[in-house]
């Protein structure tokens, strides 16, 4: 028995965004939030129901599930697996206007009901926190217990949670470790096999259940993601080497100013990297532009080169200074 990674989007989405994810929503949901009695989720609509991918670009690094419960309170589930530049003000920005979607022209504003954003992050987010799961609330200055409920951020960092199997008690520990150790095992542990919505997950992870053509879309989408996370690791070590360049220029020059053009020499010669990596041997006058190109032009290439399909797609326009 061999079972598919369930942090990869689409994968995700299939485990709790299907149709028949519902008891698997049910018992996430009220886990992570740590819901009991009056307040427990007892039944869901999900809005947008899985539908096998289609690979077109692989633009996208999350795919998200929308769901509706008994009390017409809206959740929203996500997976994410790059950390991309302005990521927490993406998860903001779809809250809001998840919130403010739910009214039509002239409805009244009592009609508005909670949303919560959950997202589940392959990275880590908070390192100055050390637990799994942050919860973010509008809340008073001078008594944070006061809080408004309409709107709220849930986050869970996956690479903080380290129980072992024999060490799981919660049924948020078993669904932590199913997220980080499914694609690794081989059957149903019983250790999970005792909560009976992460064995229905487990059961729609099963390679066997997936067709051709989802298996084919979803490895391709994982080759893809490896080559986004190797971009991402080259863009930190070449921004390291940047600001030891520019402090050790900044011994004769002035700090600040030998910082600034060690960081901008390092961003030059990490897009020429990347694009040699992506692209095969440059044009001289090509490589002659990026070494003489000011920050924020370099800024935009090196961004750019994260989903472009060819090296004309890099330069598609000039970049002010």
């Amino acid at each position: 028995m061999r079972f598919l990674n369930p942090k990869t989007d689409y994968t995700f989405k299939k485990i709790f965004g299907s149709e028949t994810s519902h008891e698997i929503l049910i018992s996430f949901l009220n886990a992570i939030l740590n819901l009991s009695g009056a307040e427990e989720i007892i039944e869901v609509t999900i809005i947008d129901p899985y539908q096998a991918p289609k690979i077109q670009g692989l633009k996208n690094t999350f795919l998200d599930v929308k769901v509706r419960d008994q009390s017409g309170h809206f959740y929203i589930v996500e997976m994410q697996v790059l950390n991309v530049e302005g990521f927490e003000k993406r998860v903001l920005y779809n809250t809001c206007k998840a919130y403010v979607n739910q009214l039509g022209k002239g409805e009244a504003y009592r009609l508005l009901t909670s949303v919560v954003a959950i997202t589940i992050a392959d990275f880590i987010m908070f390192s100055e926190l050390q637990q799994v799961v942050s919860q973010f609330r509008l809340s008073a200055t001078e008594n944070p217990a006061i809080y408004q409920r309409d709107l709220e951020l849930v986050f869970a960092e996956l690479p903080k949670f380290d129980l072992t199997e024999a060490e799981l008690k919660t049924p948020l520990d078993r669904w932590f470790y199913f997220l980080k150790t499914a694609e690794n095992l081989t059957a149903v542990p019983e250790s999970l096999a005792v909560e009976p919505a992460i064995a229905q997950a487990l059961e729609l992870a099963n390679r066997a259940g997936w067709s051709e053509e989802e298996l084919d879309d979803v490895e391709k989408r994982e080759m893809w993601l490896e080559d986004q996370r190797y971009l991402q690791e080259q863009a930190h070590i070449a921004e390291q080497r940047g600001l030891k360049k520019g402090l050790e220029q900044g011994l004769e020059k002035g700090r600040i100013e030998g910082v600034a053009t060690g960081a901008t020499q390092a961003k030059a010669e990490m897009l020429l990297l990347l694009l040699r990596q992506r692209f095969g041997a440059l044009p001289a006058a090509l490589e002659t532009q990026i070494q003489s190109a000011p920050s924020a032009a370099l800024d935009a290439w090196i961004v750019r080169i994260l989903t472009a399909t060819d090296l004309a797609a890099v330069f598609t326009d000039e970049v002010a200074e």
